[in-house]
């Protein structure tokens, strides 16, 4: 999908800024790579110009993870991060590591645990305030950061290869038409363009497709990650400490769990994960997520509690064999557009940062030798070389085997960690794409989820209100349909409607005709960005493209 291009050829041509470095998405890995392009050019006494578009308002606005850090890619990003003020501020105290059946939760003893469940070194964070950190070092070093310009098209040169982006269009009305506000998108020329604009990203998905970046990999595997802050008890909060569960509510065919996360001041972060390969198209994450909170070892910490915030974000969890070509003529994909996050330590921040450093030294080098739109074929052989590629093949087989039910997955991932210590002598496979595995709404019964009370369990409005989401609300809808038949004939009809329970913000809804037939109602002001839709549809129909920039959620401390 592009801007529409009557626009630019009415109003056009766009301005044009040239860059030796363009980089998409200021999360971890686009704020690093642009931070360690700078520090190499400082060194060498060199002037490298790097820009970085952000789509959200201000950086760390889209910026949603659990988190818990490990700081080994900072210090070696930035070594002295202490002494700047990162706000890495709450250690990891205690790792507990639960089973919940229905009433009762059964602790697994530490020395029973997998080493990738060991966070000691490790901090419980906001990533966003990290991110906000990230971005005031690379503004002192040079990097010109544009918040809440959204780069929406690929621009390529005459030889196929990237030239850079453009951004989307300001000011358009629902129907595609310039608006009394309207502005053009301006164009960002470089040699080198990396793009970092996270988990399933709109011009990372494109470009996988036009350089046949998948070939010979296995399909992409996602999660649905959804997340709450809290402030609690002062006397029920003890800042350090990690919580993971497995087990209810989930069935043992459905591969999720949580975690719970004590920050500093009071603040508890909550959040729930769903593999997004589930079967059950009656299945909803949110609703799995809001039942969790009322599990008797749960609830405990939230009486009394104030929720802050809410958000949810997909995640990139294929590992190692699900990693694309991560090079093409004129760029590279980095952090979780491409899928560096460790799933079996639940961690993608660290990767995404030596992620963008790798490819940063990459993209120096090439400049260094006068190079520009060619492979950085340096990027993925420097990686394949790396501590985060052996990070990465120790954990291959853990997700696959997570996908194969939660009793033989948990044993089957417990002895390929502890007894193989992630060095088994095969590979297991990811064979299908997430949305290959839902079924017809014919094999299973409706779940009946209970109604939320407003204390402890919420509504996805008031929810999706306290992300503080906001889209202008004259733009084109940015969630196309490339069939509008589909969801009602096709989705509606065998898998009961599966858009209406899989997005965790109330965007999609089927609702009756005056005429008493079906429709799908877009609800697009909802969107918070996550990108499940576009990944689960089971007809592949939905394409998530960006809206306009600074639109979409403002989290704060998430």
């Amino acid at each position: 999908m592009t801007q529409p291009q009557n626009l630019v050829e009415q109003y056009g041509p766009r301005d044009a800024m040239e860059y030796d470095v363009v980089i998409v998405g200021g999360g971890p890995a686009g704020l690093s790579a642009a931070i360690k392009i700078k520090q190499l050019a400082a060194e060498k006494g060199q002037e490298v110009s790097v820009v970085l578009l952000e789509k959200g308002g201000e950086l760390g606005a889209h910026t949603l993870s659990g988190a818990v850090m490990d700081p080994k890619a900072l210090t070696e990003l930035i070594p002295d991060w202490k002494e700047k003020g990162a706000p890495l501020n709450t250690a990891v105290t205690e790792d507990r590591v639960l089973f919940l059946t229905e009433t009762k939760a059964y602790k697994t003893p530490n020395m029973l645990l997998p080493k990738c469940f060991e966070n000691h070194g490790n901090y419980v964070i906001s990533l966003g305030n990290v991110v906000r950190w990230l971005g005031q070092q690379a503004e002192a070093l040079g990097v010109e950061i544009f918040p809440g310009f959204a780069a929406a098209e690929v621009l390529y040169n005459d030889d196929g290869s990237v030239k850079g982006v453009a951004t989307g269009n300001m000011g358009v009305k629902r129907d595609g038409e310039a608006g009394p506000e309207f502005q053009l998108g301006m164009e960002l020329h470089g040699k080198y363009t990396l793009f970092a604009e996270g988990a399933r990203g709109h011009l990372g998905k494109q470009l996988i497709a036009k350089y046949d970046l998948n070939k010979g990999k296995d399909p992409q595997s996602y999660g649905i990650g959804i997340k709450e802050l809290w402030e609690i008890d002062p006397a029920k909060h003890q800042p350090g400490l990690v919580v993971h569960t497995t087990g209810w509510p989930l069935d043992s065919k459905t591969y999720g769990g949580s975690f719970l996360y004590h920050l500093e001041n009071n603040q508890v972060v909550v959040g729930y994960v769903v593999g997004l390969n589930y079967e059950n198209p009656y299945l909803s994450p949110y609703e799995e997520f809001q039942r969790y909170k009322t599990h008797p070892e749960i609830r405990t910490f939230f009486e009394g509690a104030k929720r802050i915030s809410y958000g949810a974000r997909a995640i990139t969890a294929g590992g190692l064999q699900s990693l694309p070509k991560l090079v093409f003529p004129g760029g590279a994909l980095i952090g979780c557009d491409a899928g560096f996050l460790n799933m079996s330590r639940i961690k993608g921040s660290h990767a995404a940062i030596k992620s963008g450093m790798l490819a940063a030294e990459s993209v120096f080098e090439a400049l260094g030798a006068s190079r520009q739109g060619d492979e950085l074929a340096s990027f993925p052989a420097a990686f394949e070389q790396s501590w985060l590629h052996e990070e990465l093949h120790v954990a291959r087989n853990v997700k696959p085997w997570l996908s194969k039910g939660l009793y033989l997955g948990s044993v089957m991932a417990g002895i390929d960690q502890i007894v193989f210590r992630g060095k088994a002598p095969w590979t297991l496979r990811h064979s299908y794409a997430d949305h290959e595995c839902l079924k017809p709404a014919s094999q299973f019964a409706p779940i009946n989820y209970p109604k939320p009370d407003g204390k402890l369990t919420f509504d996805r409005l008031s929810s999706v209100f306290i992300s503080n989401t906001n889209h202008a609300e004259d733009q084109p809808i940015h969630l196309t349909l490339k069939n509008p038949s589909v969801p009602v004939d096709v989705n509606l009809a065998q898998y009961a409607g599966p858009e209406a329970r899989y997005c965790p913000a109330g965007v999609y809804e089927f609702v009756k005709t005056d005429e008493g037939t079906d429709r799908l109602q877009i609800n697009a002001q909802n969107c918070v960005h996550c990108k499940t839709c576009d990944i689960k549809d089971p007809t592949q129909n939905i394409v998530w493209i960006t809206p306009e920039g600074g639109g979409g959620p403002n989290y704060p401390n998430m």
